[in-house]
């Protein structure tokens, strides 16, 4: 006979699968995350206020001996994402009918379970809200206080189950990388969380992984773009960073197959650092005119005129505009349509604006496990608004001539060239 498992348990296995599967076709996974939330928040509290009603847990014996479990029926909450079916678990042998207190008042709170459930995959529910959902009329808290802290605790699995999943099935064309420097932890010196996402084959954009308490250095980036690959993450056609050194060593060690683009929003402001405010507009339009350019071949050209106007009177600009070119004009090398989004990172930046005004107001209230989850329902909730890129039948082909472009210099630079250098025959030496 099958082990009988809580409703709630059901429907966390659902969020775990919903998050290991990401995307699929039009299904929005933000909506169906909070349907899946608003569904939890309600069977975990049916589930304390039956266990707080009989006195033992799911699986216990203990208690007074009146009452038990009687399986689960199943009700209906309309909320804006559209009717939620929940499990409503019934109780027999008490005596009396038994009547739930909180099904009587979360019909009229729809509006404020959504938005905690939204907490939930952003910073977690505090205790409070969590009461003030499951209150009565006069105030009083219907649930135990340990109830209401073992919900909150279970919310962290949501991020774990997010951060551990499997990545193969996302075939990239596009990754960015970018890091925001966030207070983890109470006062102490603001930490790098590194976020990373793609852009699929199909053009649809997908949250890759969001990691704490990394450096930028080599060796931290180097092991957050390991965890991915292990967890079946394969080279994308183009990695796009900002010009952190480590980041970037960690780039092309980890991804030989794959070009490197350098965040253009990051080099203009590197550049213009170093030009005086009065010639910053005829600098800047150069600059771009060169990094935009419509083929590399033009864009070498528009370089060599940059450096002929302005490197008598700039030559601290000069030298900023030429380091890295190659990186900041690859691009170049991808579909035109492409090129616009594939540029910079900005995608990361506008996400957070909404999650730094929050902190900038209480900066030391967060720890690192409600930081995470305040960034990653940041990126969470503004999901619904990505919008992917037309990918269209010539343009796939052309990123399949990149594929086996990048396939064939790692073939010559990692496996002909070591060949051919062990069947060079030395001269023996004299005597």
């Amino acid at each position: 006979m099958a082990k009988r498992v809580p409703a709630s348990e059901k429907t966390s296995d659902q969020i775990e699968d919903l998050l290991a599967a990401g995307v699929s076709g039009e299904k929005d996974i933000r909506s169906e995350l909070i349907r899946l939330g608003m569904r939890k928040i309600v069977e975990e509290a049916l589930e304390a206020e039956v266990e707080a009603r009989l006195g033992r847990g799911y699986y216990g014996r203990e208690g007074d001996g009146r009452g038990y479990r009687n399986g689960y029926r199943t009700a209906r909450l309309k909320s804006a994402e559209g009717p939620i079916d929940f499990g409503v678990p019934q109780v027999s042998d008490l005596g009396e009918p038994y009547r739930s207190r909180i099904r009587e008042v979360i019909g009229g709170r729809s509006q404020m379970l959504e938005e905690l459930a939204t907490e939930m995959f952003a910073r977690g529910l505090s205790t409070r809200n969590i009461e003030a959902l499951f209150s009565d009329e006069a105030g009083k808290s219907l649930l135990p206080r340990t109830a209401v802290s073992e919900i909150t605790e279970r919310l962290w699995e949501e991020y774990e189950a997010f951060a551990t999943r499997d990545l193969s099935e996302h075939k990239l064309l596009y990754l960015f990388v970018d890091g925001v420097a966030e207070r983890l932890r109470p006062g102490q010196r603001r930490e790098a969380v590194l976020c990373a996402w793609g852009i699929d084959e199909d053009g649809r954009k997908v949250l890759i992984h969001l990691s704490p308490g990394t450096k930028e250095d080599t060796e931290s980036c180097r092991a957050f773009f390991e965890d991915l690959k292990r967890r079946g993450l394969a080279d994308p056609l183009l990695v796009v960073t900002d010009g952190a050194p480590g980041l970037i060593r960690a780039v092309e060690e980890c991804f030989p197959r794959s070009h490197r683009q350098r965040c253009l929003a990051h080099r203009l402001r590197n550049l213009q650092s170093k030009v005086p405010e009065t010639s910053w507009a005829e600098v800047r339009v150069a600059a771009r005119a060169a990094y935009e350019a419509p083929s590399l071949a033009v864009a070498e050209v528009l370089r060599n005129e940059f450096v002929r106007r302005f490197e008598t009177e700039l030559p601290s600009a000069v030298k900023c505009f030429l380091d890295d070119f190659a990186a900041c004009t690859a691009q170049l090398r991808f579909p035109i349509g492409h090129r616009k989004v594939i540029r910079t990172t900005n995608l990361l930046e506008r996400l957070f604006l909404e999650e730094r005004r929050r902190t900038k107001t209480i900066p030391n209230a967060f720890g690192e496990k409600a930081m995470l989850k305040l960034m990653y329902g940041a990126v969470l909730r503004a999901s619904d608004r990505w919008r992917g890129i037309k990918v269209s039948a010539f343009e796939r082909r052309q990123c399949e001539a990149i594929r086996d472009e990048l396939d064939r210099r790692h073939h010559q630079e990692h496996v002909v060239k070591p060949e051919e250098s062990r069947n060079v025959k030395r001269p023996r030496r004299a005597g």
